[in-house]
């Protein structure tokens, strides 16, 4: 092999090398930062994980939402029409949200299977609903 395609070789293989690092860490970094969505069953269920972020949607059940002390804590029960998890948020909660509301919350599961909740998000105007909430009213009516 002569002295310009060694240096050609390794020139390539220096850059397959740097294409492939940067590819592990673009997906490391997604690994890190994504954050997957569970109904109420799911999480019931067990497949949502108990060591990560997520998102969590669903209905607040009419009448679960109540402010145990003075704070900014609020609980509520979150429904897919077939079960229900206790979500705990401490913060200041959207304008929209109320019972009955279609909302999603980023957070964990504790030890005890409640959802601690690091943001409520709850859909901007009647037209808009997250599709995953879409499906699951669309369920409810259909099953009424």
């Amino acid at each position: 092999m002569t002295p310009a395609r060694k240096k050609r070789l390794a020139l390539i293989l220096l850059m397959v090398g740097g294409v492939a690092t940067g590819v592990g860490f673009a997906l490391k970094s997604l690994d890190q930062n994504i954050m997957f969505f569970f109904s109420p069953s799911e999480v019931i269920s067990g497949k949502a994980p108990t060591d990560k972020l997520f998102r969590m949607g669903g209905m607040v059940v009419e009448g679960s939402v109540h402010r145990p002390g003075d704070g900014l804590t609020v609980e509520f029960d979150l429904t897919d029409n077939e079960h229900s998890v206790i979500v705990k948020y401490t913060g200041i909660l959207p304008d929209l949200f109320r019972e009955g509301q279609g909302i999603i919350a980023n957070g964990k599961l504790n030890a005890s299977g409640e959802f601690i909740a690091e943001e409520v998000l709850a859909k901007h105007d009647e037209n808009y609903m997250p599709p995953e909430l879409a499906d699951m009213h669309d369920g409810k009516e259909s099953a009424q």
